[in-house]
């Protein structure tokens, strides 16, 4: 009896230490983490992904484990496995055996023998916060057991485990009893927070003292950036600067020193990187310098040039995402230059970095001086921060279905004045929505034409466009065009709703090219026949003799004054050394797609001389509605009466391009140019004494001569104020011509 009762007590202490053991097995969430259990074939553990390479199934003294072993150096050898979480867990504890050998570590720190963690959601999308990677960097005395505990972020779904070998010379790692199970997340929580709280108080301890520090740079040196005009010299080197090695080197002439950036190589990155703490109290900054650019050709990209690059870091060390745009240049200067910049200061931020550079540039040399940051008030730049927010909600523009009752009708030209189908004269005035032929992305014309046509009372808006952006070859571009053109079809569709009329203008330069041919056989067929649109055939011919303008012929090295400076000197090249297929190709391309909008060219000198059109050289158009032809004039331009009033006799005008600055341009003498308060006036009565179609340059308030001053379209006093009192019917008396 004795006997039996034993039995039966060991009996039911095996039935419980096997139901406990089924039960932390079922709990697991790493089966068969022993590797005991071979799959189908028997060979690799059932329920475990393979290696791609370096990993076997080892079996020792009747254990079966896995190991990782490195083929050769610098290779990746990893165990990739996805284990799938129950969805109420919370904390995971991971428990492993591991036994690394003969391990040499690769070139960085972190190449060694680790097990990284990963989450990701449903979608298989990253999920953080991720645990850290339980890392080995030597040896281990045989097998040892390790633990890690985490929390589970929100979302995650499954867990990425990842025992590697990471890039490292040599070595071996072993693993076996492999156990991730679910843990009480409370005791995690409360020492990540304790942790937390500590290091907060001692980042804020720290950031405290490096204020104070940085105040006082402020009041020795007069900047946060101390010694900034190189001037003050340690062991014959700047004061806390320092030794300057590869692409940065510190250059003399006239006893002054200067930090030089050299571009050794295209398309690295050359580059100043200096920190610089930010005094207490900071909201705004302003950096100030002097450059000199020299042989600079930009990269492959159009941001790839010279740049001050400026970002925050906060008292945790980490970047912020707010930081100010990059003061960049990309052109060469004319010796040295003065510039600043000013930018907000993010509240959380403790240190400013600013970076210097020669951004993958194919060549060039960016010489830096009087480096000064320091503290400046903030309210003009909340204002334009304001102005900004209140622009971009003003920017918004509804879609609008096509309403073809609105639609003006089409246009024919009748000797040199512009009917409509039902025989009336239209008098084309407006402005040129400008920026579409900079900025493929750029949709603020849209806006534009809207605000033209309704508050303006334009009846027309020119459109500048580029062919290389309607068909999606720009860096910024990756659809092919298709949102380009979907722009400018907005564009149109939102002119013709409103019974006005817009001019597509392909904004190029100096002579036609075949590929202009090819162009507007393309967009021609696309608004062939629209009531509402205007072919402007090319935006300004120039440096060739009317014979090749209107019938081709070689087109070589331009002379004279360039109007055309703004152009980079790539560009300037594309436009010489060619044949030219000549204006009378473009009009022949258009029409031969069935289109008959009235097409405009425009004449010579930067469309600014239109008499060799009344001298023989005006363009043929059997088959279409007629030519326009195309002046533009600035308030510099003379002879007014001598360039284009032999050719209004006989042809319609078309002012595409007119305007005045109080800016100088920099490219025409100063003297030259007219004070835009005597100049405009005339100009708009001789506009209207004459009867020409006009469209101002520019409704942008970059663009110069500049209508508007910014994006809620107020009109500049010298300028947009007199072209939007011409639009909205005031006559202005023509004094004198020029």
């Amino acid at each position: 009896m004795f006997a039996t009762r034993i039995l039966r007590t060991i009996l039911l202490a095996l039935t419980v230490i096997l139901s406990l053991s089924t039960l932390a097995l079922a709990n697991d969430l790493a089966p068969n983490g022993n590797f005991e259990t071979p799959n189908a074939d028997s060979s690799w553990p059932l329920g475990w992904a393979g290696v791609k390479t370096g990993g076997t199934w080892e079996t020792e003294d009747g254990n079966r484990f896995v190991r990782l072993k490195s083929p050769q150096p610098g290779e990746m050898v990893m165990l990739y496995q996805e284990i799938k979480l129950p969805a109420d867990v919370e904390a995971l504890k991971l428990k492993w055996k591991q036994r690394v050998s003969d391990l040499k570590k690769g070139k960085n720190s972190w190449f060694d023998a680790r097990i990284m963690l990963e989450f990701i959601n449903d979608q298989h999308e990253k999920v953080t916060p991720t645990p850290s990677a339980a890392a080995t960097g030597k040896d281990t005395d045989g097998w040892v057991d390790r633990e890690v505990s985490f929390l589970v972020p929100e979302g995650a779904y499954w867990l990425k485990f990842m025992p590697a070998l990471f890039q490292v010379e040599s070595g071996t790692f072993d693993l076996d009893d492999i156990s991730l199970q679910s843990i009480d997340p409370a005791p995690l929580r409360e020492e990540m927070e304790r942790k937390t709280k500590e290091r907060l108080a001692k980042q804020q301890a720290d950031a405290i003292k490096r204020r104070h520090k940085a105040q006082a740079t402020l009041e020795q040196w007069g900047s946060i950036i101390p010694n900034g005009s190189f001037s003050d010299l340690t062991k014959e080197l700047p004061t806390a600067w320092g030794k300057m090695s590869g692409d940065l080197s510190w250059q003399s002439e006239d006893d002054n020193t200067f930090l030089r950036i050299h571009s050794s190589q295209p398309g690295k990155l050359s580059m100043l990187y200096r920190t610089y703490d930010i005094p207490a109290g900071t909201s705004a900054l302003q950096l100030t310098w002097k450059q000199r650019i020299s042989e600079l050709k930009t990269g492959k990209m159009p941001w790839h040039d010279a740049r001050i690059m400026i970002e925050f870091q906060g008292i945790d060390g980490k970047k912020l995402s707010s930081k100010p745009s990059p003061a960049y240049t990309q052109k060469n200067t004319d010796g040295w230059v003065e510039k600043s910049k000013s930018f907000l200061v993010p509240e959380e931020a403790l240190t400013v970095i600013v970076m210097p550079s020669l951004f993958e540039v194919s060549s060039g040399t960016f010489d830096l001086d009087d480096l000064q940051l320091k503290p400046t008030s903030p309210e003009p730049l909340l204002a334009a921060a304001k102005l900004r927010a209140e622009e971009a909600k003003f920017r918004e523009v509804p879609r609008e279905e096509p309403n073809k009752g609105n639609w003006p009708k089409m246009l024919k030209v009748v000797g040199n004045r512009v009917h409509d189908t039902d025989g009336n004269d239209v008098w084309l005035q407006g402005v040129n929505a400008g920026g579409l032929e900079t900025l493929p992305q750029d949709k603020q014309q849209i806006k534009s034409t809207v605000v033209a046509i309704d508050d303006w009372k334009a009846n027309c808006v020119r459109v500048p466009i580029k062919d290389d952006f309607w068909y999606g070859r720009s860096p910024y571009q990756n659809d092919g065009g298709k949102e380009y053109r979907e722009t400018i079809d907005r564009i149109v569709n939102l002119a013709a709703n409103r019974g006005a009329y817009v001019v597509l203008d392909l904004h190029k330069y100096r002579a036609p090219k075949q590929e202009y041919v090819d162009f507007w056989k393309d967009c021609a067929a696309v608004y062939k026949n629209h009531p509402a649109v205007l072919f402007d055939l090319m935006n300004e011919p120039h440096g060739i003799s009317w014979d090749v303008w209107r019938n081709g012929g070689f087109v070589g090295t331009k002379n004279g004054t360039d109007e055309s400076a703004f152009l980079d000197d790539e560009e300037k090249k594309k436009n010489q050394g060619f044949e030219s297929v000549g204006m009378q190709a473009l009009v022949d391309a258009v029409r031969s797609t069935g289109a008959k909008n009235i097409v405009i060219a425009g004449g010579l000198a930067w469309c600014n001389d239109l008499t060799g059109i009344a001298d023989g050289y005006a363009l043929d158009d059997p088959t279409g509605n007629g030519i326009m032809y195309s002046w533009h004039t600035y308030h510099w331009h003379t002879d007014w009466e001598k360039r284009v009033l032999p050719a209004a006799k006989k042809y319609p005008i078309f002012l595409g391009e007119v305007g005045a600055d109080i800016k100088k341009m920099d490219f025409i003498p100063a003297e030259a140019q007219e004070d835009p308060y005597t100049w405009v006036p005339d100009m708009l009565g001789f506009i209207q004494k004459h009867h020409i179609h006009w469209t101002g340059w520019c409704f942008h308030p970059k663009a110069s001569p500049i209508m508007i001053s910014d994006w809620k379209y107020t009109p500049t006093p010298f300028w947009g104020q007199f072209a939007k009192d011409a639009l909205n019917g005031k006559q202005f008396e023509l004094k004198r011509t020029r």
